[in-house]
């Protein structure tokens, strides 16, 4: 990503008193009631025809339809009860509707967004600027579908409409090829070793050699192992391709042909670390917890998540604060530092964080709404101190959408925190220049830097921050400087994020 775009990118979030919304907080009961989520993953994928269900442009419009074409809503039908486009308990179809598309976008753009699950297919209708994508089960369609609307989807600056699509019946034979050979629309190709007479052999061959089967997603081929991924829109498609590539092209005789697995599926750090805290568990060993590399789990957990983070945000700010990722704390002592609110506050990575001291109060822009609404809902039970006074806490003014390239580097580790190691204090060039005093004039350059924590004994030091456009810059930046040089940067963790401690 260019410097640039993180520029352009990063918000100035300066806030006043106007920016708070009107917020009730949230009793006791709602906060611990039970939440359920519909379990109708089944290993048979064998699903009921229900009542088509169509949405258009509007995610508040999401309708019955009977008489629909290609998805899509017939004026002249007569409206059946609507359903809640706003339900994260349970999915009414496996298909989940996108509308608001950039023009001209492909396949590939759009599904880079999702993670939640195995796809059947992706369809996209360029006339309307809308696409419907049908999963293998209803849990996959829900976590999408209620992931997209918490943040916001945007893609490539449009603010995507999400809905429902029309329920319908799995094709049988992509049904029965799951069951018995784990097909999925992600076609494996191996021992692709190319000899001195095909070194041409490229993506471009690979993509006319399948295109014939079904529209492509996109391909990932790896010459130094002899390998390559076609991943198709589709499970139909995956499965023709896998049945007579080797007939149409003879190339591929010999070759080992299979399904491989939907990038679709690939549970993520980021999906892994909010299951982990909504869970209670030490995020810092995420591998190592066999249950968060279970898809089925993973999405159970977060389902749940999703639904008692619009709980929250919904009830305590009404139904325009869901998704909301900024919260408002009033009643700081005087001189109250950003550094003793970090101390403090526990939950979820930060994007950014304000104090405004003439008014005494804070605001707190999380990277994810849950982490917004689980220390929203922690503070209004239990209260939140700092210099032993009780602060006041409530929503600000909406966050919108988390911007994509700070997802992006997110899900790349990406924090507010930045890591310098292999400091070699014993020395006097190093133990000139790297004090605190200098440090902070050398980072503030790139932005406020909230703390600059030194470790004497291990040779390191972490920049805190108060934003976390302004450490994405400085890692790209810090390295042209040469007493940075053959030293050990990256991205620290931030504090904030640690799991909050439970309170009886």
């Amino acid at each position: 990503m260019s410097i640039q775009e993180i520029e352009n990118n990063a918000k100035d979030n300066s806030m006043n008193r106007d920016d708070l919304v009107q917020s009730t907080p949230p009793t006791r009961e709602t906060l611990q009631a039970p939440v359920t989520v519909s379990s109708s993953h089944t290993k048979e994928y064998h699903y009921s025809p229900t009542e088509p269900l169509i949405c258009n442009n509007d995610i508040n419009d999401v309708r019955y339809n009977n008489n629909s074409k290609n998805g899509l809503m017939d004026p002249n039908t007569p409206i059946m009860p609507t359903p809640n486009p706003l339900n994260f308990i349970n999915a009414p179809s496996r298909t989940v509707y996108l509308g608001n598309l950039p023009k001209n976008i492909t396949s590939e753009r759009i599904l880079d967004h999702v993670s939640s699950g195995v796809i059947e297919d992706c369809k996209i209708l360029t006339i309307k600027n809308c696409a419907f994508i049908t999963f293998i089960d209803e849990n996959s369609a829900l976590l999408f579908h209620s992931d997209s609307i918490l943040k916001r989807l945007n893609i490539d600056g449009n603010d995507i409409k999400i809905g429902w699509g029309s329920s319908k019946l799995m094709d049988p034979l992509v049904a029965k090829r799951m069951k018995t050979e784990g097909a999925t629309r992600n076609v494996y190709v191996g021992n692709l070793n190319v000899d001195k007479k095909n070194e041409s052999f490229n993506v471009d061959i690979l993509r006319k050699d399948f295109e014939q089967f079904g529209i492509i997603d996109c391909i990932k081929y790896i010459p130094e192992k002899g390998i390559a991924f076609i991943h198709f829109t589709s499970i139909i498609a995956a499965i023709h391709a896998v049945d007579n590539i080797t007939d149409k092209t003879p190339f591929y005789e010999g070759k080992t042909i299979s399904f491989g697995k939907d990038r679709c599926a690939f549970i993520t750090k980021i999906q892994q670390y909010n299951a982990a805290q909504f869970l209670g568990l030490n995020t810092e060993y995420l591998d190592s917890i066999k249950q968060l590399n279970d898809r089925d789990i993973i999405t159970n957990v977060l389902l749940q998540q999703s639904a008692a983070t619009a709980a929250i945000a919904t009830s305590a700010g009404g139904p325009n604060n869901l998704g909301n990722r900024t919260i408002f704390l009033g009643n700081l002592m005087k001189n109250t530092k950003v550094e003793d609110i970090c101390n403090v506050v526990r939950g979820g990575i930060l994007q950014n964080i304000k104090v405004i001291p003439d008014k005494n109060i804070c605001f707190i822009t999380f990277i994810d709404p849950s982490a917004a609404a689980q220390v929203y809902a922690m503070s209004s039970l239990h209260g939140l101190t700092i210099h032993k006074k009780r602060c006041k806490i409530g929503w600000g003014k909406h966050s919108g959408p988390l911007p994509n390239n700070i997802a992006n580097a997110v899900a790349c580790g990406a924090s507010r925190n930045i890591y310098i190691g292999n400091i070699k204090l014993d020395q006097s060039k190093h133990k000139d220049y790297f004090n605190e005093d200098n440090l902070r004039r050398v980072f503030e350059e790139f932005g406020e830097v909230e703390q600059i924590n030194f470790l004497p004994e291990r040779n390191c030091c972490f920049i805190n921050f108060t934003n976390i456009n302004s450490a994405i810059i400085a890692l790209d930046q810090i390295q042209q400087i040469p007493e940075f040089h053959n030293l050990n940067i990256n991205f620290g963790k931030d504090r904030c994020g640690n799991i909050p401690q439970q309170i009886h």
